[in-house]
């Protein structure tokens, strides 16, 4: 769905939204564990599909990973979801 992937919520809609203190977004992002878009005046914009993330950055803290763990993890399932995909192709394909 293209429209979850457009940024329409200010930082402190999604900080609420996501139960997360307006800061803590901000080293998520530094961090890259997030990248919201940006207006030109440079206001960041998140997505539903950055909200998810929030929201999966914050249980994977809650489990006790430090944010180099939570960048590992979603480095993995982002790579597992790419081969999941892959493997679809593939089996469209036969």
């Amino acid at each position: 769905m293209a429209g979850r992937e457009v940024g329409v919520f200010a930082i402190s809609v999604a900080a609420e939204m996501t139960s997360m203190q307006v800061q803590n977004l901000r080293v998520y992002e530094r961090r890259g564990l997030v990248a919201p878009d940006r207006t030109s005046g440079g206001t960041r914009l998140y997505s539903s599909d950055d909200i998810e993330r929030l929201h999966r950055i914050r249980d994977l803290l809650a489990a006790g990973l430090n944010l180099a763990g939570i960048a590992a993890v979603l480095e993995l399932e982002e790579e597992n979801q790419c081969l999941r995909a892959r493997l679809a192709r593939v089996g469209d394909r036969s």
